[in-house]
C-alpha cells in the first residue's frame, strides 16, 4: 500500500492576543519535558468517573476535522459526507491560518469515558435506498472519495488519532488520518487500503471502513492525585457487515458496496475503545511518536551539507574577488597621480560616472524593494519564532496566523524603503509610489486568491474562505496595512535622498559590445542555479507538506536553509555584478534583482515537474487551484530573492566606490 500521509489535525485556539503576549516576551523555546506550556495547550487531566473533579475529567471528547486526499486539491467538511453526525456539542473556535487552510472542526458523536472499555459500540446506522435521487447522491459522493482515497482527521485532546502500520525495511509508519474506504477494481486490483485485507477481494466493489478499534495510551502524572495525561491516540479501521444492527458483532465479513448494487443498502457505524498505561512517553513529548516515523532527517542534513558546500564556493569566489583583485585595482586607482595613469583606467573603474544612474522603470523597481522588504523581514521573524517551538505541527493555523499578521504590521518598512529607494532614482510621483506599493504586489495576491476561492465555493470545498473572512482580510490590509505604508513613505520622502560616493555624469556613457556571457539574459539565468540549488531538497518537504498532506516540522533545518540563501543570493549578485561593472556595463539595478529574483522561474519549472511526477492529482478543479496557488508563491519568492541580490549588489557598489578617489 502506498504510504498516504495526510496532515496534523489541529487542536483548539489560543487568542491571539496571548500568542502575541507570549511571543514578546518570550526567553528561549520550551524544552521537553519543562514545566512551560504554551496559552491553550496546557495538559488537560483524566481520571475515572467515579473520581472526576474540577480538576480531572472523565469524558473524553473526539473531534472531527476535514477530510482531504492527495488525489484531489479539494477538501471537504466531514458534514458534507453522509456520516454519524453529533447531535449536540461545541464547534471548537479556529484562527485565522485554520481558516485559510480549510480547517474545519466539528465534535462527533463518538463519545468515550476515561479507562472504561467499550467493544463494538453502535454509533448510528445510514440506510439508502438507491430508487431514491438523494439517497442515490449521497452513496455516489461516498463511492467517489473512496476512489480518491479522501481521509479522516480525527482529535482527541488536542492530539491526531493515527493509524500506525508497518511500512518497508520493517519501519513503522504512523499516519495522522484513515481512509474512508477503498475500491476492488473490475479486473480484481485492489486499490489503496484494499490490500490491507485479503477479505477484500470482489471485483468492481466498494469497502468502506465502518469500524475503528481506537486504543488510546495515558501516562500517570507523578504528582500525586491529578489523574492521568493523554499521550496517544491509535486507532485501526476495520470493515463489517453487521447482519444484527441492534447487537452488532464486529467478527463478520467485510462491508462492501458493489458498484452495481441497487434496492436498500444499511451502513452500521461501530467504534471498540481501550485503554493503556504507558510509563516511557510523557505528555510533552507526545508527538515524537509520529514525528519520528518520518525519517526525513538523513535526507536534510545532506540537503544543509550540499548548500554549505555551495556556499563555501561562493564565498571562497567572492573573497578571491574582493581580497585579491578588487585590492589591486583600488590601490593601483589611488596611487594614480598623473593624466597619463588616469588614462590607463579599465574595468569598474571606468563607469564612476554612470554607476548611479537612475535606472528605467524606477517606480517598478522600488515598489517590489518595497513589497520585498515587508516579505523578507516577514519570512525571518515567522522561522524565528517557529525555531523557538510557537508555531509548531501541535500550533495547527499558528504558522499562517503568524505570517499574515506580520505581513500586515510590516507595512511600514515596505513604505519606508520604497519611497528612499524611488526618491534616491529622481522620482517626483510619491503619491503613485505609495500606492502602488499598498496595492500592487498584494492586489495581485489578493486576486489571484479570490478566483481560487471562487473555484472552491462552486465545488463546495472545506478550504473555500467565508465571506465574512475575506472581509476580515480586507479590512486588515485596507485599514492597518495601507494606512502603515503611507506612514513608512511619508518618512521616507521626508528623508534626504540617499547619497552616492561619486557624481553622476550628465550624458551617459557608450556601454561597449557584450560578449554572450555579460548580456544581461545569460547572467540573470545563470545567477538563479546556485540559490536554486541551496534549495530545492527542502522544497521538495514544503510542497510535500502542502499538497501531500505530509506534516512539516523541521523549522530549524528550514532557518538554517533560509540563511544559506540569502547568502547565496548575495554572493552569487556580487559575483555577477562584478563580471558585468568589469565589462563596463553600469546597468546594474534592475539586473541584481532579476539575478537573484530569477530563482523563483527555477521554483516554477520545479512545481510543474513535481505535480506531473510525484502527484496523483486528477480533475480539472485540482489542477487549477493547483497551479493558481503555485504562482502566488513564486511571485512571492520572486519578490523576496530579488530583494536580496538588489540589497546585497547595492551594498557591494556603494563600498567599492566609496574607496576609489575620484577627481
Amino acid at each position: 500500500m502506498s504510504a498516504r500521509r495526510s496532515a496534523a489535525s489541529p487542536p483548539r485556539w489560543p487568542r491571539l492576543w496571548l500568542l502575541w503576549l507570549l511571543l514578546l516576551g518570550a526567553a528561549p523555546g520550551p524544552r521537553r519535558g519543562a514545566a512551560f506550556y504554551l496559552p491553550g495547550l496546557a495538559p488537560v487531566n483524566f481520571c475515572e468517573e467515579d473520581k472526576k473533579s474540577d480538576e480531572c475529567k472523565s469524558d473524553i471528547e473526539l473531534f472531527v476535522n476535514r477530510l482531504d486526499s492527495v488525489e484531489s486539491v479539494l477538501p471537504y467538511e466531514y458534514t458534507a459526507f453522509d456520516f454519524c453526525q453529533a447531535s449536540e456539542g461545541k464547534r471548537p473556535s479556529e484562527n485565522l491560518g485554520q481558516v485559510l487552510f480549510g480547517e474545519r472542526i466539528e465534535p462527533s458523536p463518538y463519545k468515550f469515558t476515561f479507562n472504561k472499555k467499550e467493544t463494538c459500540k453502535l454509533v448510528c446506522t445510514k440506510t439508502y435506498h438507491t430508487e431514491k435521487a438523494e439517497d442515490k447522491q449521497k452513496l455516489e459522493f461516498l463511492k467517489k472519495s473512496m476512489l480518491l482515497n479522501y481521509q479522516h482527521h480525527w482529535i482527541v485532546d488536542n492530539m491526531p488519532v493515527t493509524w500506525c502500520y508497518d511500512v518497508e525495511d520493517g519501519q513503522k509508519y504512523c499516519n495522522p488520518g484513515f481512509p474512508i474506504g477503498c475500491y476492488i477494481t473490475d479486473k480484481g486490483r485492489a486499490k489503496d487500503a484494499c490490500v490491507i485485507n485479503s477479505d477484500f477481494h470482489e471485483r468492481d466493489t466498494f469497502y468502506i471502513f465502518n469500524h475503528v478499534d481506537i486504543k488510546i495510551h495515558y501516562h500517570v502524572v507523578e504528582t500525586g492525585s491529578m489523574g492521568a495525561r493523554l499521550v496517544a491516540a491509535k486507532l485501526e479501521p476495520k470493515s463489517f457487515k453487521h447482519t444484527n444492527i441492534d447487537k452488532p458483532d464486529c467478527s463478520k465479513t467485510p462491508m462492501d458496496i458493489s458498484n452495481k448494487a441497487s434496492g436498500e443498502i444499511k451502513i452500521a457505524y461501530t467504534y471498540s475503545v481501550s485503554f493503556k498505561e504507558d510509563k516511557e512517553i510523557r505528555w510533552a513529548s507526545r508527538w515524537d511518536y509520529i514525528l519520528e516515523s518520518m525519517p526525513h532527517t538523513h535526507i536534510q542534513w545532506f540537503s544543509i551539507m550540499n548548500s554549505l558546500v555551495i556556499v563555501l564556493f561562493l564565498s571562497g569566489m567572492v573573497a578571491m574577488i574582493m581580497l585579491r583583485t578588487l585590492h589591486k585595482d583600488i590601490a593601483r586607482y589611488n596611487q594614480m597621480d598623473s593624466t597619463e595613469d588616469a588614462q590607463e583606467e579599465f574595468g569598474w573603474k571606468l563607469v564612476h560616472g554612470d554607476i548611479f544612474r537612475p535606472p528605467r522603470k524606477g517606480m517598478l523597481l522600488s515598489v517590489f524593494l518595497g513589497s520585498g522588504t515587508q516579505i523578507l523581514i516577514m519570512t525571518f521573524v515567522t522561522l524565528f519564532f517557529a525555531c523557538l517551538g510557537f508555531l509548531s505541527p501541535a500550533n495547527r493555523g499558528a504558522l499562517m496566523t503568524c505570517a499574515v499578521v506580520l505581513w500586515v504590521l510590516l507595512g511600514t518598512p515596505a513604505g519606508y524603503v520604497a519611497a528612499r529607494f524611488y526618491k534616491s532614482f529622481g522620482g517626483e510621483k510619491w503619491k503613485t509610489n505609495v500606492l502602488l506599493t499598498s496595492f500592487l504586489c498584494p492586489g495581485i495576491v489578493f486576486a489571484d486568491f479570490f478566483i481560487m476561492n471562487l473555484i472552491l465555493w462552486g465545488e463546495g470545498s472545506s478550504a473555500a474562505i467565508p465571506f465574512g473572512t475575506l472581509v476580515a482580510i480586507l479590512a486588515l490590509w485596507f485599514c492597518i496595512s495601507v494606512p502603515l505604508t503611507f506612514i513608512g513613505a511619508y518618512f521616507g520622502f521626508k528623508k534626504n535622498a540617499i547619497e552616492h560616493p561619486v557624481r553622476t555624469n550628465q550624458i551617459p556613457r557608450q556601454i561597449p559590445d557584450q560578449s554572450f556571457y555579460t548580456k544581461p539574459l545569460p547572467g540573470i539565468i545563470m545567477g538563479g542555479i546556485l540559490p536554486f540549488g541551496c534549495i530545492f531538497i527542502q522544497l521538495f518537504f514544503i510542497l510535500n507538506s502542502i499538497w501531500s498532506h505530509q506534516m512539516y516540522y523541521m523549522f530549524g533545518f528550514l532557518f538554517l536553509v533560509f540563511i544559506i540563501l540569502v547568502i547565496t543570493c548575495s554572493e552569487a549578485t556580487i559575483l555577477l555584478c562584478y563580471f558585468h561593472l568589469c565589462a563596463e556595463d553600469y546597468h546594474w539595478q534592475w539586473r541584481s534583482f532579476l539575478t537573484s529574483g530569477f530563482t523563483a522561474v527555477y521554483f516554477l519549472i520545479y512545481a510543474i515537474h513535481y505535480f506531473f511526477s510525484k502527484l496523483q492529482i486528477t480533475g480539472t478543479a485540482s489542477t487549477i487551484l493547483y497551479f493558481g496557488y503555485t504562482m502566488i508563491m513564486v511571485l512571492i519568492f520572486f519578490l523576496f530573492t530579488g530583494t536580496i541580490g538588489f540589497f546585497a549588489c547595492f551594498w557591494f557598489v556603494t563600498k567599492i566606490y566609496s574607496v576609489v578617489k575620484v577627481d
